[in-house]
């Protein structure tokens, strides 16, 4: 059995480049045409694929542990390849389910030709199925982690927005804050707060928050860590914009605010700091 696999893998390496070349022929002129437009060189896409018809081969004759290492390693590699010319995970993915299509054919060649028991095409399938599982599982997660970045850069970008420093003149700064506020968005606005406040040397830093339409307990808390993050590193805090229910919320919790300048709204906090607002007439 040990020499009819062996046989086996190494007619699938020997003739790697032409059942890669066959894979090019069954996969759809559609994605061919889509890759080739992409910028994706032939030449590369070819040796992506022969690479992994020849692993598949020498599983059956060498160590699969170290087989699997390398199938993983060209997952991680083929997806990068594939994500950089801008090929979608489903089209990736099919791709590659065509290798067992092509390595069937090898095998009922073989068949017939050789006379193999039938056993032996199930042992061959045993060990080269779980291969092109695990490629195929690789790919999908290198794939996934990818968007995850993506889609964590967009968050943060979109964070970045949310928390507008808005320097009125020099010393003086107002951050607007509209929209929910929760633990996430809290820890942005204090980094934002003291990072501009120390580089725009700022005396005097405003939150208003007349444009959040929710302030519970939690964040009352956070907003009375940042007034107090930015009294430790010198900068005057302010805020503006306290509704009524957010004033019961802070005496509820037992937050001393008094030691922080409030003001009903941001042209009173203005004032306050000796900046006279021209009103038009």
């Amino acid at each position: 059995m040990k020499k009819e696999l062996q046989y086996i893998g190494e007619k699938i390496v020997k003739n790697e480049d032409r059942l890669a070349n066959r894979i090019s022929e069954l996969i759809d002129s559609d994605y061919s045409t889509s890759l080739s437009k992409s910028g994706a060189p032939e030449l590369e896409v070819h040796a992506y694929r022969a690479e992994l018809v020849g692993y598949f081969g020498r599983a059956l004759y060498e160590d699969r542990e170290i087989i699997q290492d390398q199938v993983v390693g060209w997952g991680k590699r083929a997806a990068a390849f594939a994500m950089k010319y801008h090929v979608s995970l489903s089209n990736a993915l099919r791709a590659v389910t065509f290798y067992r299509s092509i390595l069937w054919d090898v095998f009922t060649d073989e068949l017939k030709e050789k006379q193999f028991a039938a056993i032996t095409m199930l042992d061959v399938s045993k060990i080269i199925d779980p291969l092109i599982d695990r490629a195929l599982q690789v790919m999908s997660e290198v794939y996934e982690k990818r968007n995850t970045e993506l889609m964590n850069i967009a968050y943060s970008a979109v964070e970045e927005l949310s928390v507008p420093v808005v320097v009125i003149t020099k010393g003086i700064a107002v951050i607007p804050l509209i929209g929910s506020i929760d633990t996430n968005r809290a820890q942005l606005i204090m980094e934002t707060a003291l990072t501009e406040g120390s580089r725009l040397q700022l005396d005097s830093l405003i939150l208003d928050v007349s444009g959040v339409p929710i302030i519970d307990t939690m964040v009352a808390d956070q907003l009375y860590k940042i007034l107090t993050a930015l009294k430790l590193s010198g900068i005057e805090p302010l805020i503006t914009g306290i509704r009524p229910e957010l004033a019961q919320t802070i005496v509820n919790i037992g937050l001393h605010f008094n030691e922080v300048t409030t003001q009903s709204s941001l042209e009173n906090a203005l004032g306050k700091l000796g900046f006279t607002v021209q009103k038009s007439r």
